[in-house]
């Protein structure tokens, strides 16, 4: 069937045309809570690794003064309950397999690492390499998703290739590379044009239909799972300002271990 004809038929069943609008809307919804939910993966884990590595020497600190504390209170009571407390607070600051890799090389066999001492200590340190895409990168990122989405595949070619190149295009937003994204829409634009879509069968628009409120489901449940996480439930808490929200909590950390150094130095003094 040629366009003109796939047009002419099209004009002759209102109905399908209908359902072809209904499936295109229900596409570029789709396209767009998929870039909501992977901007939102992105930023989670971005903000995990900027939350381990900014704030895990702190942690790691705090489990050392409980187990001291503890320790203390056991070698001055000599209680078996004590006793058993110090034995499990040490336990949890033991080393093991792949701290630290967990830690981001914050911690070395013998503890902290200079990096870590430095930041308790409040001495200047090199801060952590800053992975959240800037609004560039995210523009960038929208703006190739909504061209090149492999649910705009006309065939299982186009679908392949459309799928590759996504591929790309997710690493380079994860890593923030507003570079590579310019570079990845230049090529999008060089490349083969996709025709445009021809009406579809009644009973194909329906399965696809069907196809995509599936799809939606499932990132429904993967956003849910995001945002009940701890550290998507953090960044919920200041969207606009993760790294406020990491120096607050950082100060909060700080006046905790201020307080259990205190409480040993009582202990042991």
């Amino acid at each position: 069937m040629t366009n003109a004809e796939a047009e002419q038929s099209q004009a002759e069943d209102p109905a399908a045309e209908r359902l072809a609008q209904a499936v295109r809307t229900a596409e570029q919804a789709l396209i767009e809570f998929e870039i909501a939910v992977e901007t939102f993966r992105v930023e989670v884990e971005n903000f995990s690794r900027l939350h381990h590595q900014r704030l895990g020497p702190m942690y790691a600190r705090l489990d050392e003064l409980d187990a001291l504390i503890a320790e203390a209170v056991a070698a001055r009571s000599g209680d078996a309950e004590d006793l058993r407390r110090a034995r499990e607070a040490r336990a949890l600051v033991q080393p093991m397999p792949g701290v630290e890799e967990l830690f981001g090389g914050w911690m070395d066999g013998e503890g902290l690492s200079p990096e870590a001492q430095a930041m308790l200590t409040e001495k200047p340190v090199q801060p952590p390499k800053r992975v959240r895409p800037s609004d560039e990168a995210r523009r960038a990122f929208r703006e190739l998703v909504r061209k090149a989405h492999p649910d705009l595949a006309l065939d299982e070619a186009d679908r392949q290739r459309r799928e590759a190149f996504i591929v790309r295009v997710n690493a380079a937003y994860g890593e923030g590379n507003e570079t590579l994204l310019r570079e990845l829409a230049q090529e999008w634009a060089a490349g083969p044009l996709p025709a445009q879509r021809r009406p579809s069968r009644g009973e194909e628009l329906y399965a696809r239909l069907e196809w995509l409120a599936a799809r939606k489901e499932l990132l429904a449940a993967v956003a849910a799972e995001l945002e009940s996480s701890a550290i998507g439930a953090m960044i919920k808490m200041a969207p606009d300002d993760p790294d406020g929200l990491l120096v607050e909590i950082a100060d909060g950390l700080l006046a905790q271990i201020a307080e259990r150094e205190a409480h040993l130095a009582s202990l042991v003094g």
